[in-house]
Order: C-alpha cells, then sequence, then structure tokens
C-alpha cells in the first residue's frame, strides 16, 4: 500500500484517493460544510490556510494546506 503526505506530517492511503481539487471555490465549499454535518470531514491542515481538499473512496473529505500542485506529483511518483 502507498501513501500520499498531506503535510503536517499526515498520511493518505493513494489507492483510495478519488479527486484533488483546490478549496477556492464555492462547490468545493460546500462540499466541505456537508463534509463536516455527515461526520467525514478530517483537517490535516495543522492550523495552516487549507489549499487543496481531496474526496476519497469512503466518502471522507480531507483538507490539506498543501496545493494541488504538490500533491499530484507526489501521486505520480
Amino acid at each position: 500500500m502507498r501513501f500520499v503526505d498531506l503535510g503536517a506530517g499526515n498520511l493518505a492511503a493513494a489507492d483510495r484517493i478519488i479527486c484533488i481539487a483546490a478549496s477556492d471555490s464555492s462547490p468545493i465549499r460546500r462540499i466541505m460544510q456537508d463534509a463536516k454535518d455527515r461526520g467525514v470531514f478530517v483537517d490535516c491542515c495543522a492550523g495552516k490556510k487549507c489549499r487543496s481538499i481531496i474526496v476519497t473512496d469512503s466518502d471522507h473529505v480531507i483538507a490539506s494546506s498543501l496545493l494541488t500542485e504538490d500533491l499530484r506529483k507526489e501521486l505520480a511518483e
């Protein structure tokens, strides 16, 4: 099993990731709020600004302080 570094010492299973998106659009912010309401939101920002959102196949939404480009490069390796 391969893991992806999400920043601040957090990891996620690479094969469970469905989507990585920038967190600055309104639809993504609605997805984040919906996940918080359902109790499936995981904040991995450690107090830093949220820059990307990761959606997993288990319907969890993970917030990361890394840029989407950095996460894409990490997945490509």
